[in-house]
């Protein structure tokens, strides 16, 4: 007998969506290493600045990524030998984005607040989940996070940068971008953390020459104590949630899940830094904010 349930031109298959317990936990899970990066790594950044001051940010920065690469290499042991030309290209630029975005973001923050540099960081992110939507949305979001930004650094009164952070800034934000769609890539291409830990040792040889030209204190052991223990929560901590955050998400989603970065970042400035914002700086964030969420509804 004929079942009465059976597809026919005038009752077509409905397509089954996948909502299984296990999908949804991973996609709850990679929004929850989304949240913790971020909150690492502004913890990261704000306690930076002591550190930096004393022994330069390059040679602070250096010395993070060394100390990052070297505990993932012994953790993962990536078979080096075993790579292709394509895994071994984009490993390399991942670690030239992550080399510029570091360096970039810890300079920034020397010249302008917090706050400020991640909303200017932010606008990478936005322009990868930009990617593909047409119409008047692919104008306004943006034009809507400049307003932000720009409201961010005018605190009432006068502006809260110099052109050397702004400059350090907007690096900062073309290296998150690349490090976004780059981190998605070897992903992809790499079994386990292995691409990362390449990479990693990637960017720490990046930028050695740059960090040891500025050293001066080489001899001091709390610029190892220290540089070591920041080294976990920036960047290693980060970039191992985001990568699996990155395997569950879309590039897209995961740049607007990002959106919440300088809410972050405006609060712990001024919970660690006592960096206060103005009114207009707060409606700032929100423009940001709002942005990421008009983009998001539009994807």
């Amino acid at each position: 007998m004929q079942d009465l349930t059976e597809a026919t031109p005038s009752n077509p298959p409905q397509p089954r969506h996948d909502t299984s317990p296990r999908l949804r936990n991973g996609v709850v899970a990679a929004i929850l290493f989304c949240l913790i990066s971020m909150l690492s790594i502004q913890l990261g950044a704000s306690l930076s600045l002591d550190v930096m001051e004393r022994f330069g940010s390059y040679t602070t920065t250096w010395v993070r990524l060394c100390f990052a690469a070297a505990i993932l290499y012994l953790i993962v042991r990536p078979k080096l030998l075993s790579f292709n030309r394509q895994q071994w290209t984009g490993a390399l630029l991942l670690g030239a984005a992550m080399a510029l975005m570091t360096t970039s973001i810890f300079q920034a923050i020397r010249s302008a607040p917090l706050g400020l540099v991640v909303a200017i960081n932010f606008l990478g992110p936005i322009c990868i989940a930009l990617a593909g939507v047409s119409g008047y949305r692919a104008y306004l979001w943006p034009a809507l996070s400049l307003v932000g930004v720009v409201l961010i650094a005018y605190d009432g009164t006068s502006w809260v940068t110099d052109a050397r952070g702004l400059l350090f800034s907007l690096g900062a934000a073309l290296g998150w971008g690349g490090y976004i769609l780059l981190m998605k890539r070897v992903g992809s291409q790499f079994s386990g953390l292995q691409g990362l830990s390449v990479s990693l040792l990637a960017a720490a040889a990046i930028m050695t020459p740059i960090g040891l030209a500025q050293a001066t204190q080489l001899h001091d052991p709390q610029l190892y104590i220290q540089g070591a223990g920041l080294a976990l929560l920036v960047p290693l901590l980060p970039y191992v949630l985001e990568m699996q955050a990155l395997r569950k998400l879309s590039t897209a989603v995961f740049g607007l899940l990002m959106s919440l970065e300088p809410a972050v970042a405006a609060l712990l400035g001024f919970v660690v830094l006592s960096q206060t914002l103005s009114a207009l700086q707060v409606i700032g964030v929100g423009c940001v904010v709002a942005a990421s969420a008009g983009v998001l509804k539009g994807k």
